[in-house]
């Protein structure tokens, strides 16, 4: 599988997810996914096997990389270019 851009993501993410009158809700969920990620980082919960992703560092990872992407999308932000 090649590598995924930010701009890639952000265009598969608009046509998955897409609701601007959901601006706060996707902000609380953010924060919601922020708060189980703080709870994996403090047990160091690893993907170990790949079939089970769920409780894990990394999929909460993408849970917050979800929403901040998802937020990025509502308010027409390209996070490429704030990278650079």
């Amino acid at each position: 599988m090649p590598d995924l851009t930010l701009k890639q993501l952000q265009l598969i993410l608009k046509e998955k997810d897409y609701k601007p009158e959901l601006k706060q809700a996707y902000f609380l969920k953010l924060i919601e996914e922020v708060g189980e990620l703080a709870e994996v980082l403090r047990k160091d919960k690893r993907l170990t096997d790949h079939n089970t992703i769920k409780g894990t560092i990394e999929e909460e990872l993408y849970d917050v990389l979800y929403y901040v992407t998802c937020l990025a999308n509502v308010y027409d932000i390209d996070l490429e270019n704030c990278i650079t």
